[in-house]
Protein backbone atom coordinates (compact mmCIF):
# COMPACT_ATOMS: atom_id res chain seq x y z
CA UNK A 1 0.00 0.00 0.00
CA UNK A 2 1.79 3.27 -0.77
CA UNK A 3 1.71 6.24 1.82
CA UNK A 4 -1.04 8.41 1.54
CA UNK A 5 -0.08 12.14 1.25
CA UNK A 6 -0.46 14.96 3.82
CA UNK A 7 -1.06 18.49 4.26
CA UNK A 8 1.43 20.99 3.44
CA UNK A 9 3.07 21.52 6.48
CA UNK A 10 1.65 24.67 8.35
CA UNK A 11 -1.59 24.33 5.90
CA UNK A 12 -4.33 23.04 7.92
CA UNK A 13 -7.78 21.60 6.81
CA UNK A 14 -10.58 23.29 8.44
CA UNK A 15 -13.07 20.55 10.01
CA UNK A 16 -17.06 21.06 9.82
CA UNK A 17 -16.78 21.24 13.92
CA UNK A 18 -14.27 23.80 13.66
CA UNK A 19 -16.00 25.54 10.85
CA UNK A 20 -19.34 26.79 12.86
CA UNK A 21 -16.76 28.94 14.95
CA UNK A 22 -15.54 30.59 11.93
CA UNK A 23 -18.61 30.86 10.40
CA UNK A 24 -20.21 32.96 13.04
CA UNK A 25 -17.58 35.33 13.20
CA UNK A 26 -17.73 35.90 9.42
CA UNK A 27 -21.57 36.62 10.09
CA UNK A 28 -20.76 38.82 12.76
CA UNK A 29 -17.76 40.92 10.92
CA UNK A 30 -20.09 41.20 8.22
CA UNK A 31 -22.75 43.02 10.07
CA UNK A 32 -20.53 45.18 11.70
CA UNK A 33 -18.50 46.10 8.71
CA UNK A 34 -21.67 47.08 6.97
CA UNK A 35 -22.74 49.04 9.89
CA UNK A 36 -20.00 51.54 9.24
CA UNK A 37 -20.86 51.62 6.00
CA UNK A 38 -17.65 49.30 4.64
CA UNK A 39 -17.92 47.38 1.61
CA UNK A 40 -16.49 44.11 0.34
CA UNK A 41 -13.68 44.04 -2.61
CA UNK A 42 -12.49 40.36 -3.79
CA UNK A 43 -8.65 40.64 -4.47
CA UNK A 44 -6.12 37.72 -6.26
CA UNK A 45 -4.10 35.32 -4.32
CA UNK A 46 -1.45 35.82 -6.65
CA UNK A 47 0.31 39.49 -7.73
CA UNK A 48 3.57 40.13 -9.01
CA UNK A 49 6.50 39.83 -6.69
CA UNK A 50 7.47 43.91 -7.09
CA UNK A 51 3.68 44.91 -5.65
CA UNK A 52 5.00 43.50 -2.19
CA UNK A 53 9.03 44.51 -2.54
CA UNK A 54 8.12 47.94 -2.85
CA UNK A 55 4.95 48.05 0.02
CA UNK A 56 6.08 45.72 2.86
CA UNK A 57 9.73 46.14 2.52
CA UNK A 58 12.63 44.80 0.63
CA UNK A 59 14.77 44.48 3.61
CA UNK A 60 11.52 43.08 5.68
CA UNK A 61 11.74 39.64 7.29
CA UNK A 62 8.70 38.73 5.17
CA UNK A 63 10.09 39.64 1.38
CA UNK A 64 13.61 38.89 2.33
CA UNK A 65 12.79 35.18 3.98
CA UNK A 66 9.09 34.18 4.39
CA UNK A 67 7.27 34.65 1.23
CA UNK A 68 5.83 31.70 -1.69
CA UNK A 69 7.83 33.57 -4.55
CA UNK A 70 7.96 31.53 -8.28
CA UNK A 71 8.46 32.59 -11.91
CA UNK A 72 5.41 31.61 -14.09
CA UNK A 73 5.59 29.86 -17.76
CA UNK A 74 6.33 33.55 -19.32
CA UNK A 75 9.64 33.96 -16.55
CA UNK A 76 7.38 36.57 -14.28
CA UNK A 77 7.97 36.33 -10.81
CA UNK A 78 4.29 35.79 -8.94
CA UNK A 79 4.06 35.72 -5.38
CA UNK A 80 0.79 34.16 -3.36
CA UNK A 81 -0.16 37.41 -1.08
CA UNK A 82 1.34 37.72 2.49
CA UNK A 83 -0.99 40.42 3.49
CA UNK A 84 -4.10 42.52 1.57
CA UNK A 85 -3.13 45.80 1.88
CA UNK A 86 -0.60 45.93 -0.57
CA UNK A 87 -3.55 44.09 -2.92
CA UNK A 88 -6.29 46.07 -2.40
CA UNK A 89 -4.23 49.18 -2.70
CA UNK A 90 -3.37 47.94 -6.08
CA UNK A 91 -6.76 47.39 -6.82
CA UNK A 92 -7.99 50.40 -6.26
CA UNK A 93 -5.72 52.85 -8.06
CA UNK A 94 -5.98 50.28 -11.17
CA UNK A 95 -9.23 50.35 -10.82
CA UNK A 96 -9.95 54.39 -10.42
CA UNK A 97 -11.68 53.81 -6.53
CA UNK A 98 -8.72 56.24 -4.89
CA UNK A 99 -8.12 59.65 -6.63
CA UNK A 100 -10.27 62.54 -4.51
CA UNK A 101 -12.75 59.86 -3.32
CA UNK A 102 -13.78 58.31 -0.25
CA UNK A 103 -13.37 54.25 0.26
CA UNK A 104 -14.37 52.07 3.00
CA UNK A 105 -13.40 48.89 1.96
CA UNK A 106 -12.89 45.04 3.44
CA UNK A 107 -11.66 41.78 1.78
CA UNK A 108 -11.12 38.55 3.64
CA UNK A 109 -9.02 35.27 2.50
CA UNK A 110 -6.18 33.20 3.21
CA UNK A 111 -2.74 34.96 2.83
CA UNK A 112 0.88 32.70 2.81
CA UNK A 113 4.23 33.28 4.64
CA UNK A 114 6.92 30.44 4.54
CA UNK A 115 7.37 30.69 8.31
CA UNK A 116 8.47 28.03 11.48
CA UNK A 117 4.86 26.73 11.90
CA UNK A 118 3.45 26.97 15.38
CA UNK A 119 0.14 27.53 17.82
CA UNK A 120 -1.18 30.58 16.40
CA UNK A 121 1.61 30.77 13.63
CA UNK A 122 0.34 28.77 10.22
CA UNK A 123 1.82 29.50 6.81
CA UNK A 124 -1.33 29.29 5.16
CA UNK A 125 -3.44 31.74 7.81
CA UNK A 126 -6.48 33.52 7.22
CA UNK A 127 -7.42 37.28 7.89
CA UNK A 128 -9.90 40.17 7.49
CA UNK A 129 -8.93 43.06 6.18
CA UNK A 130 -10.21 46.59 6.44
CA UNK A 131 -9.23 49.56 4.55
CA UNK A 132 -10.08 53.01 4.29
CA UNK A 133 -9.21 55.82 1.95
CA UNK A 134 -9.06 59.23 1.52
CA UNK A 135 -9.54 60.42 5.09
CA UNK A 136 -6.55 62.44 6.60
CA UNK A 137 -8.02 62.89 10.23
CA UNK A 138 -7.96 60.86 13.28
CA UNK A 139 -11.69 60.47 13.72
CA UNK A 140 -11.18 57.22 10.89
CA UNK A 141 -8.28 55.89 12.83
CA UNK A 142 -10.84 56.12 16.30
CA UNK A 143 -14.00 54.45 13.96
CA UNK A 144 -11.42 51.71 13.06
CA UNK A 145 -10.65 50.57 16.51
CA UNK A 146 -14.27 51.58 17.57
CA UNK A 147 -15.37 48.82 15.02
CA UNK A 148 -12.94 46.24 16.49
CA UNK A 149 -14.48 46.86 20.08
CA UNK A 150 -17.85 46.30 18.37
CA UNK A 151 -17.05 43.28 16.59
CA UNK A 152 -14.93 41.92 20.04
CA UNK A 153 -18.70 42.46 22.03
CA UNK A 154 -20.65 40.35 19.18
CA UNK A 155 -18.22 37.89 19.47
CA UNK A 156 -18.46 37.83 23.97
CA UNK A 157 -14.78 37.86 24.01
CA UNK A 158 -13.64 39.22 26.87
CA UNK A 159 -9.93 39.61 28.01
CA UNK A 160 -8.36 41.91 24.61
CA UNK A 161 -5.96 44.95 25.29
CA UNK A 162 -5.76 47.63 22.78
CA UNK A 163 -2.14 48.97 22.88
CA UNK A 164 -1.49 52.19 20.10
CA UNK A 165 1.94 54.27 19.38
CA UNK A 166 2.56 56.58 16.83
CA UNK A 167 5.36 56.34 14.19
CA UNK A 168 5.40 60.16 12.83
CA UNK A 169 6.07 60.82 9.56
CA UNK A 170 8.67 59.09 7.03
CA UNK A 171 11.35 62.30 7.65
CA UNK A 172 10.67 62.26 11.87
CA UNK A 173 11.61 57.97 11.86
CA UNK A 174 14.67 58.53 9.65
CA UNK A 175 16.07 60.81 12.18
CA UNK A 176 14.86 58.77 15.06
CA UNK A 177 16.54 55.67 12.94
CA UNK A 178 19.72 57.57 13.12
CA UNK A 179 19.80 57.89 16.61
CA UNK A 180 18.25 54.11 17.30
CA UNK A 181 21.38 52.91 15.06
CA UNK A 182 24.13 54.78 17.77
CA UNK A 183 22.42 53.38 20.74
CA UNK A 184 22.15 49.73 19.13
CA UNK A 185 25.45 49.46 17.95
CA UNK A 186 26.73 50.68 21.27
CA UNK A 187 25.46 47.50 22.77
CA UNK A 188 26.08 45.26 19.68
CA UNK A 189 27.35 42.17 21.84
CA UNK A 190 24.02 41.62 23.69
CA UNK A 191 22.26 41.34 20.29
CA UNK A 192 20.54 37.98 19.58
CA UNK A 193 20.82 36.78 16.38
CA UNK A 194 17.71 38.59 14.61
CA UNK A 195 18.47 41.94 16.20
CA UNK A 196 22.17 42.10 14.39
CA UNK A 197 20.66 41.14 11.08
CA UNK A 198 18.12 43.75 11.70
CA UNK A 199 20.40 46.22 13.14
CA UNK A 200 21.10 48.49 9.17
CA UNK A 201 18.18 47.01 6.83
CA UNK A 202 14.94 47.53 9.72
CA UNK A 203 16.68 48.65 13.19
CA UNK A 204 13.11 49.34 14.08
CA UNK A 205 12.21 45.63 14.79
CA UNK A 206 14.70 45.27 16.60
CA UNK A 207 12.12 47.10 19.29
CA UNK A 208 9.57 44.74 18.80
CA UNK A 209 11.72 41.61 19.71
CA UNK A 210 10.45 38.91 21.80
CA UNK A 211 13.76 37.61 23.09
CA UNK A 212 13.74 37.81 27.42
CA UNK A 213 17.42 38.55 26.56
CA UNK A 214 16.79 41.29 24.82
CA UNK A 215 14.60 43.44 27.12
CA UNK A 216 17.08 45.15 28.68
CA UNK A 217 18.42 46.68 25.51
CA UNK A 218 15.21 47.49 24.31
CA UNK A 219 14.30 49.03 27.49
CA UNK A 220 17.05 51.70 27.21
CA UNK A 221 16.48 52.84 23.52
CA UNK A 222 15.87 56.34 22.72
CA UNK A 223 11.83 56.92 22.58
CA UNK A 224 10.81 57.66 19.17
CA UNK A 225 8.07 60.21 20.98
CA UNK A 226 11.13 61.84 21.97
CA UNK A 227 11.83 62.46 17.88
CA UNK A 228 8.12 63.41 16.72
CA UNK A 229 7.20 66.14 14.44
CA UNK A 230 4.31 68.45 15.47
CA UNK A 231 1.41 67.04 12.88
CA UNK A 232 2.01 63.40 14.58
CA UNK A 233 2.01 64.30 17.67
CA UNK A 234 -1.44 66.13 17.59
CA UNK A 235 -2.75 63.71 15.57
CA UNK A 236 -1.72 60.76 18.03
CA UNK A 237 -3.15 63.64 20.73
CA UNK A 238 -6.35 63.58 18.93
CA UNK A 239 -7.04 60.00 18.71
CA UNK A 240 -6.32 59.42 21.79
CA UNK A 241 -9.07 61.78 22.61
CA UNK A 242 -11.63 59.95 20.79
CA UNK A 243 -10.83 56.87 22.74
CA UNK A 244 -11.17 58.78 25.86
CA UNK A 245 -14.41 59.89 25.00
CA UNK A 246 -15.79 56.60 23.50
CA UNK A 247 -14.50 54.83 26.86
CA UNK A 248 -12.08 52.63 25.41
CA UNK A 249 -9.28 51.57 27.40
CA UNK A 250 -5.71 51.68 25.62
CA UNK A 251 -2.27 51.84 26.60
CA UNK A 252 0.45 53.62 25.14
CA UNK A 253 3.28 50.76 23.83
CA UNK A 254 6.23 53.06 23.05
CA UNK A 255 7.51 50.29 21.19
CA UNK A 256 4.81 49.01 19.13
CA UNK A 257 6.56 49.49 15.70
CA UNK A 258 4.53 46.88 13.44
CA UNK A 259 6.90 44.92 10.81
CA UNK A 260 5.72 46.41 7.77
CA UNK A 261 7.87 49.65 6.29
CA UNK A 262 4.70 51.51 5.09
CA UNK A 263 2.91 52.37 8.14
CA UNK A 264 2.73 55.82 9.51
CA UNK A 265 1.51 58.11 12.52
CA UNK A 266 -0.89 56.11 14.49
CA UNK A 267 -0.27 52.21 14.96
CA UNK A 268 -2.46 49.68 17.07
CA UNK A 269 -2.67 46.27 18.32
CA UNK A 270 -5.44 44.27 20.35
CA UNK A 271 -3.56 41.64 22.05
CA UNK A 272 -4.15 38.89 24.39
CA UNK A 273 -2.01 36.49 27.03
CA UNK A 274 -4.30 33.64 26.39
CA UNK A 275 -2.68 32.20 23.29
CA UNK A 276 0.69 31.72 24.40
CA UNK A 277 3.97 33.22 22.35
CA UNK A 278 1.31 34.94 19.87
CA UNK A 279 0.11 37.44 21.12
CA UNK A 280 -1.74 39.67 18.70
CA UNK A 281 -5.06 39.12 17.21
CA UNK A 282 -5.66 42.10 15.47
CA UNK A 283 -3.71 44.97 14.04
CA UNK A 284 -3.16 48.03 11.82
CA UNK A 285 -2.41 51.30 11.85
CA UNK A 286 -1.73 54.68 9.01
CA UNK A 287 0.00 54.04 6.00
CA UNK A 288 -0.37 57.64 4.33
CA UNK A 289 2.54 56.96 1.76
CA UNK A 290 1.65 53.85 -0.09
CA UNK A 291 -0.77 54.72 -2.38
CA UNK A 292 1.73 57.32 -4.26
CA UNK A 293 4.47 54.84 -3.26
CA UNK A 294 2.28 52.17 -5.64
CA UNK A 295 1.95 54.67 -8.55
CA UNK A 296 -1.62 56.41 -6.97
CA UNK A 297 -1.92 60.10 -6.45
CA UNK A 298 -0.96 60.75 -2.64
CA UNK A 299 -4.23 59.63 -0.76
CA UNK A 300 -4.29 59.32 3.30
CA UNK A 301 -4.98 55.51 4.19
CA UNK A 302 -5.62 54.07 7.19
CA UNK A 303 -6.57 50.03 8.23
CA UNK A 304 -6.37 46.79 9.89
CA UNK A 305 -6.29 43.19 9.43
CA UNK A 306 -7.81 40.44 11.95
CA UNK A 307 -6.19 36.84 12.28
CA UNK A 308 -9.00 34.62 11.95
CA UNK A 309 -7.06 31.57 13.18
CA UNK A 310 -6.49 33.41 16.91
CA UNK A 311 -9.65 35.09 16.96
CA UNK A 312 -11.46 31.23 16.41
CA UNK A 313 -9.43 30.09 19.51
CA UNK A 314 -10.33 32.92 21.81
CA UNK A 315 -13.77 32.11 20.40
CA UNK A 316 -13.01 28.17 21.48
CA UNK A 317 -11.85 29.82 25.05
CA UNK A 318 -14.24 32.33 25.67
CA UNK A 319 -17.78 31.19 23.96
CA UNK A 320 -17.96 27.43 24.47
CA UNK A 321 -19.45 25.12 22.33
CA UNK A 322 -20.70 27.17 19.33
CA UNK A 323 -24.00 26.40 18.08
CA UNK A 324 -23.82 24.70 14.69
CA UNK A 325 -25.25 26.46 11.68
CA UNK A 326 -24.50 23.72 9.31
CA UNK A 327 -25.75 20.73 11.34
CA UNK A 328 -29.09 19.21 10.46
CA UNK A 329 -31.89 19.96 12.88
CA UNK A 330 -33.73 17.03 12.68
CA UNK A 331 -32.92 13.59 10.75
CA UNK A 332 -36.22 11.70 8.86
CA UNK A 333 -35.27 7.92 9.53
CA UNK A 334 -37.72 5.95 6.71
CA UNK A 335 -39.02 2.87 8.96
CA UNK A 336 -40.13 1.10 5.61
CA UNK A 337 -39.22 1.17 1.88
CA UNK A 338 -42.42 1.58 0.92
CA UNK A 339 -42.67 5.23 2.56
CA UNK A 340 -39.65 6.38 1.20
CA UNK A 341 -41.32 8.78 -1.83
CA UNK A 342 -43.47 9.81 0.77
CA UNK A 343 -40.41 10.76 3.24
CA UNK A 344 -38.48 12.47 0.22
CA UNK A 345 -41.31 15.17 -0.12
CA UNK A 346 -41.93 15.72 3.07
CA UNK A 347 -38.03 16.21 3.81
CA UNK A 348 -38.23 18.57 0.62
CA UNK A 349 -40.84 20.69 2.25
CA UNK A 350 -39.70 20.93 5.61
CA UNK A 351 -36.00 22.46 3.45
CA UNK A 352 -38.69 25.25 2.00
CA UNK A 353 -40.04 26.02 5.37
CA UNK A 354 -36.68 26.95 6.02
CA UNK A 355 -35.72 23.99 7.93
CA UNK A 356 -32.04 22.16 8.07
CA UNK A 357 -33.31 18.41 7.47
CA UNK A 358 -30.95 15.31 6.93
CA UNK A 359 -32.27 12.46 5.02
CA UNK A 360 -31.86 9.11 5.75
CA UNK A 361 -30.59 7.84 2.75
CA UNK A 362 -29.45 4.29 2.07
CA UNK A 363 -30.60 1.38 4.28
CA UNK A 364 -30.81 1.02 7.75
CA UNK A 365 -33.01 -0.40 10.45
CA UNK A 366 -34.24 1.76 13.66
CA UNK A 367 -31.87 1.68 15.84
CA UNK A 368 -29.04 2.68 12.62
CA UNK A 369 -30.84 5.26 11.98
CA UNK A 370 -31.18 6.80 15.62
CA UNK A 371 -27.15 6.17 15.92
CA UNK A 372 -26.76 8.36 12.60
CA UNK A 373 -29.53 11.31 13.67
CA UNK A 374 -27.44 11.50 17.02
CA UNK A 375 -24.22 11.87 14.90
CA UNK A 376 -25.64 14.27 12.78
CA UNK A 377 -25.97 16.90 15.69
CA UNK A 378 -29.66 17.19 14.65
CA UNK A 379 -32.09 18.36 17.66
CA UNK A 380 -34.96 15.63 16.68
CA UNK A 381 -35.24 12.49 14.96
CA UNK A 382 -38.52 11.81 12.67
CA UNK A 383 -40.00 9.03 12.12
CA UNK A 384 -41.72 7.46 9.18
CA UNK A 385 -43.40 4.71 8.62
CA UNK A 386 -46.38 2.77 7.36
CA UNK A 387 -48.83 3.39 9.65
CA UNK A 388 -47.61 7.16 10.44
CA UNK A 389 -47.83 7.79 6.06
CA UNK A 390 -51.78 6.30 6.36
CA UNK A 391 -52.57 8.66 9.10
CA UNK A 392 -49.65 11.76 6.78
CA UNK A 393 -48.38 12.35 10.60
CA UNK A 394 -44.77 11.51 11.52
CA UNK A 395 -43.14 10.33 15.02
CA UNK A 396 -40.98 13.00 16.23
CA UNK A 397 -38.68 11.76 18.61
CA UNK A 398 -36.20 14.68 20.94
CA UNK A 399 -33.00 13.53 21.01
CA UNK A 400 -31.27 16.30 22.76
CA UNK A 401 -33.77 17.54 26.07
CA UNK A 402 -35.41 13.69 26.68
CA UNK A 403 -38.80 15.13 25.82
CA UNK A 404 -42.14 12.62 25.50
CA UNK A 405 -42.15 10.87 21.95
CA UNK A 406 -44.62 13.22 19.72
CA UNK A 407 -47.02 12.27 17.30
CA UNK A 408 -47.41 15.14 14.67
CA UNK A 409 -49.25 15.71 11.49
CA UNK A 410 -47.01 16.68 8.20
CA UNK A 411 -48.93 19.52 7.98
CA UNK A 412 -48.01 21.10 10.82
CA UNK A 413 -44.78 19.42 11.56
CA UNK A 414 -42.84 22.80 10.24
CA UNK A 415 -44.60 24.66 12.33
CA UNK A 416 -44.15 22.27 15.48
CA UNK A 417 -39.98 22.23 14.92
CA UNK A 418 -40.04 25.57 14.70
CA UNK A 419 -41.53 26.59 18.04
CA UNK A 420 -39.89 24.15 19.66
CA UNK A 421 -36.45 24.97 17.74
CA UNK A 422 -36.74 28.50 18.69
Amino acid sequence: MSKSIQAVRGMNDLLPDVVARWQRIEAAARTALAAYGYREIRLPLVEKTELFARSIGSLTDIVEKEMYTFEDRNGESLTLRPEGTAGCVRAGIENGLLHNQVQRLWYTGPMFRHERPQKGRYRQFHQIGVEAFGIDTPDVDAELILLCARLWRELGLNGLTLEINTLGTPEARAVYRTELVRYLESRQAELDEDSQRRLHKNPLRVLDSKNPAMQGVIAGAPALMDYLDDTSRQHFDALRGYLDAAGIPYKVNPRLVRGLDYYTRAVFEWTTDRLGAQSAVCAGGRYDGLVGLLGGQPTPAVGFAVGLERLAELLALDAGNTTDTQAAQAYLAVLDESVRPQALRLAETLRDQGLRVEFNCGSGGLKAQLKRADRSGARFALLLGPDEAARASVSVKDLRHGAEQATVSQAALGDYLKQRLA
